[in-house]
């Protein structure tokens, strides 16, 4: 990755980024952004939340991370952990609310400064229980009314906001690319409120908006603390690619700054903070997971998104690459078309073969993540067209499969 003060300049200087996010509170960074005019968010590591719970360790990070740089990098926010609530474990779970009060806690007793500071946590949209349609949008049950309405109320109190990281992609079929992607298309009717959603990243907004009405928080406002979309993935990950990720972006930062707001909270504008600047190549998953960087490390663009000040030649696309082929080897995977709903029955058909092992997709195996339909069945119809042969039409399933030279396999996940 570039060194800090280069990434911290050019944001500056030829972004029209006014904050930025750093995932720890790294001494170099936070340096760097001195002076620069950027909204600087510091993020808390999970691992340090349960520490945190304690007011003397609070007050010792705020000591150390905090108070050095304060006054001349413009330190807006603390995020306490990310994505705590969807990580189920139950000593994040406990600590996560009294960790955000010791911090304000400290940040107040500091300074004049450290008391502009606020103090949130970015959550996932698993933290919903439901969301489709946007006026069913609900926590989990438990989760509600033990630490998210705790959450809220400490939010209300000292003025700051619901954080989501929001994700089109994940929730994205064949069918609803245009809608997730903010094109033309004939919008989804939520019956329960009459309202029309034209694209997906406002139905996720207004089903958490929903949610925290339903605990009676509808005032606290809402922040995308992160979204964004990949410019390359694995065959089976519908949408993933560099124009897509144009389009979504650029669309995103545009619809959000807007001022027109969505079906439920109209007539606003909307912070934002794209994921992620810069590709991640060591990163493990899928290929989508090395892509959704702006930049190269080398600071060329992946593609124009539409954020420089000034235009930047895009020199080409250097994606990290799904496997090779392999000589000789075969493998079958679902036709990019392909309907979820057919694809469970492959995918039942398979499992239920007495002398097929499907354990590698049940929850715990190598191959469980990501927990979706076309990854599943993916590995699933290539472990049939292997164990019979590799025969052409062992890989039909119902003209849903296709024979592919490429690897299929990912991260730990291996098909034979």
């Amino acid at each position: 990755m570039p060194p800090p003060a280069d990434v911290a300049r050019f944001l500056s200087r030829d972004t029209i980024f006014d904050r930025v996010r750093l995932l720890d509170a790294d001494p170099r960074a936070l340096q760097a952004f001195a002076d620069t005019g950027l909204a600087v968010d510091v993020t808390v590591p999970n691992a340090d939340v349960p520490r945190l719970a304690n007011l003397a360790f609070a007050r010792r990070w705020v000591r150390t991370s905090v108070a050095p740089y304060v006054e001349a990098t413009n330190i807006s926010r603390i995020l306490v952990g990310n994505e705590v609530i969807s990580q189920a474990n139950r000593t994040l779970l406990l600590s996560l609310v009294p960790a955000m009060q010791n911090l304000h806690t400290a940040l107040v007793a500091a300074s004049p400064r450290h008391r502009e500071i606020k103090v949130s946590t970015p959550h996932s949209l698993g933290i919903l229980a439901a969301s489709t349609p946007p006026s069913a949008g609900k926590f989990r049950d438990g989760y509600d009314t033990a630490v998210v309405k705790p959450l809220l109320s400490f939010l209300r109190a000292t003025g700051a906001p619901f954080m989501v990281n929001a994700y089109p992609f994940y929730g994205l079929t064949n069918d609803t690319l245009d809608y997730a992607l903010f094109r033309m298309n004939d919008g989804v009717m939520d019956n329960g409120t009459g309202l029309l959603y034209t694209n997906m990243l406002d139905a996720q907004l207004d089903a958490v908006h929903w949610a925290m009405r339903r605990l009676g928080f509808g005032d606290v406002d809402v922040v995308v603390a992160e979204t964004g979309w990949p410019s390359a993935g694995e065959y089976w990950e519908v949408g993933a690619g560099a124009d897509q990720a144009r389009d979504y972006n650029k669309n995103a930062i545009r619809h959000l700054g807007s001022g027109v707001g969505t079906p439920l909270m109209p007539n606003r504008t909307f912070e934002v903070s794209i994921f992620s600047l810069f590709d991640e190549n060591l990163k493990p998953g899928p290929v989508s997971e090395r892509n959704f960087g702006l930049y190269h490390a080398d600071m060329t663009p992946v593609y124009d998104a539409g954020i420089l000040t000034a235009p930047q030649e895009v020199v080409g696309t250097k994606l990290t690459p799904a496997p090779a082929p392999e000589e000789g080897r075969r493998w079958c995977v679902p036709k990019p078309a392909a309907e979820e709903v057919v694809l469970q029955v492959n995918i039942d058909f398979v499992c239920g073969q007495g002398d097929i092992d499907c354990g590698a997709i049940r929850p715990g195996g190598s191959c469980y993540d990501p927990n979706n339909v076309q990854a599943h069945a993916a590995y699933a119809m290539n472990l049939y067209f292997q164990s019979n042969g590799r025969h052409a039409f062992d890989c039909d399933f119902g003209q849903t499969g296709v024979v592919t030279t490429v690897d299929p396999s990912y991260a730990s996940c291996k098909f034979t």
